[in-house]
């Protein structure tokens, strides 16, 4: 269920399913994230969005709007609420915010705490809005130096950044963390057949189609070519491999529209790894080169498949 509301020029959605939360989010980017501390997921989304380069930026703001009554049925430690300030900051979250379910809005104590949640909102519109300046100033070249411009996704110079942070980020927090290489089977031949701009076409349709369908903590590049990398956060080897066969389908199980006349089927070949904290080097280019080399076993046994072993 979601809601949207405009509150002075700002647009304000409302929304109580972490997947609606998730698709606005990749979407949209709020510049602000208001998350429900009595929600399981409101932690874990908070940590997510943080972890990635791309979204760090949100500011995320955890309120506890539990009612007092139930807090007292609970019968809760009297330090609970700093224990819970305490776990929303280590879990990235910008601000913690205690706001009583009275229902007298004209209340003493209700108008200081909704005074102090729109004192928050508004330090986190400023931080957002230097921040957006801020790369606004450097876009243009940060555009050339770490974006694809035909898929327009992150380039391999990005990902040659981001990866060893991630890895880095797993060893340090003992986090599982996999990467996928995927190579689009016979491109040559639809370059070949069709010539080279419908082979950028595809490439550019095939970049959306993956982009739109991977999880908020997937991180997409194309490393070059036809060939993709998705690193995994938090993410071990089963799951990986389901993302994997689920990425596959995607794109197999629908045909390219390429323009009105056109239409073509396309496949890929996905090398699945997952870091090995015991072999694994904390640059990720072991993890890298066991994924490409997954990848080869993939093609070599037929193409349209998922290759995934974690004996590296």
């Amino acid at each position: 269920m979601k809601r949207t509301c405009y509150i002075k020029s700002s647009t304000v959605e409302v929304s109580w399913e972490l997947d609606d939360v998730i698709q606005l989010i990749k979407t949209r980017q709020p510049a602000i994230l208001i998350l429900q501390a009595t929600q399981v997921a409101s932690l874990q989304l908070c940590r997510q969005i943080k972890e990635q380069k791309l979204l760090g930026w949100i500011y995320c703001i955890v309120i506890n709007d539990l009612p007092e009554i139930a807090i007292e049925t609970m019968g809760r430690d009297p330090n609970w609420e700093l224990k819970e300030c305490a776990q929303a900051l280590e879990n990235g979250a910008d601000a913690y915010l205690r706001i009583s379910s009275i229902s007298n809005q004209d209340s003493a104590i209700s108008v200081a705490e909704h005074r102090l949640l729109k004192a928050q909102i508004h330090a986190g519109l400023r931080g957002v809005q230097l921040y957006r300046k801020a790369m606004h100033t450097n876009d243009f070249l940060s555009r050339i130096a770490l974006v694809d411009p035909l898929t327009e996704l992150s380039n391999r110079r990005a990902m040659e950044w981001e990866l060893p942070r991630q890895v880095e980020n797993a060893f340090r927090k003992s986090t599982p963390l996999s990467l996928i290489i995927l190579d689009v089977d016979y491109f040559k031949s639809i370059n070949d057949n069709y010539g080279h701009p419908v082979g950028d076409r595809a490439l550019k349709l095939l970049a959306s189609r993956l982009k739109h369908n991977l999880r908020i903590q997937d991180s997409l590049f194309r490393y070059g070519g036809e060939e993709f990398v998705i690193i995994l956060s938090h993410t071990d080897t089963q799951e990986a491999r389901a993302v994997a066969n689920r990425v596959r389908h995607i794109i197999s199980d629908q045909p390219f529209h390429i323009d009105r006349r056109l239409v073509l089927p396309i496949t890929i070949s996905l090398g699945v790894a997952s870091l090995n904290k015991n072999k694994d080097d904390h640059r990720g280019e072991s993890l890298l080169r066991c994924a490409d080399q997954n990848l080869r076993i993939a093609k070599s046994n037929g193409r349209n498949r998922v290759y995934c072993c974690c004996n590296h």
